[in-house]
């Protein structure tokens, strides 16, 4: 058994150099894992299931050639990526989970969530989120010509950075008491989740005892992953020397 999970690789073609170390990563370490767990914003935008950039239409490729050799592919949506659909699936081999999730590793039970659900304090952001998460909100945007698509995005991107560079630090980061409560909800005491570009692991005292949140590091710099096996739970870097 061997489980991965990374998140927040914004994979974009205006960032080829991240674009290249991910797909080194599924070339190499993640082959033979029994799965892959993407938890969000595996894209810096995903404008629709007919969109035809090749960079992002490259790497559908390249995960379904993971899928092909045996590797299993979960993918939740992010703030950047919430319009996955049944197309994407197929393209890309991946089975979409919903925010939260409680995975079953082994005989141990892990909350899987993007992380966003957890800022509370981040009162502006839960409202639009509600909005874009929102079923009938989706199915107006998807309606749109893939160009009014594309303008709404970089609208938004640009929105996202503005309001990140304002915010208040604390604001961006999770809220204790959503984090305590996400785990009581979930009866667990192991977490995972990325969205805050913080990676850590961090511990919590909650009505069911003392649990555990790991935290995934964005792909800025360099490549990251969580690896868990029945015997560890190892943060690794993704190698570019091959």
């Amino acid at each position: 058994m061997r489980h991965l999970f990374i998140s927040d690789l914004h994979l974009d073609a205006a960032a080829p150099a991240t674009v290249t170390t991910f797909l080194n990563f599924l070339a190499h370490e993640a082959r033979g894992a029994t799965s892959l767990h993407i938890l969000g914003d595996l894209f810096e935008t995903w404008i629709g299931d007919d969109d035809p950039d090749p960079t992002r239409d490259a790497i559908c490729r390249e995960l379904r050639a993971l899928v092909d050799s045996g590797t299993v592919l979960y993918v939740m949506q992010g703030n950047r990526d919430f319009l996955y659909g049944a197309v994407f699936e197929q393209r890309s081999g991946a089975t979409l989970l919903p925010d939260p999730v409680i995975a079953a590793l082994g005989a141990e039970r892990v909350l899987l969530t993007h992380g966003d659900l957890l800022c509370t304090g981040d009162h502006a952001y839960q409202e639009l989120r509600s909005t874009l998460r929102d079923a009938r909100f989706r199915d107006r945007v998807l309606k749109l010509p893939i160009e009014a698509r594309q303008l709404l995005a970089d609208a938004a991107r640009a929105g996202s950075k503005a309001h990140t560079r304002i915010a208040a630090d604390h604001i961006m980061d999770v809220t204790p008491e959503a984090v305590t409560a996400a785990f009581e909800a979930a009866g667990v005491l192991k977490m995972i989740h990325g969205h805050t570009h913080r990676p850590g692991t961090h511990r919590h005292s909650t009505a069911l005892g003392e649990a555990e949140r790991v935290v995934l590091a964005a792909w800025d710099a360099q490549g990251e992953y969580l690896e868990i096996t029945p015997n560890d739970w190892r943060r690794k870097v993704v190698s570019t020397g091959r």
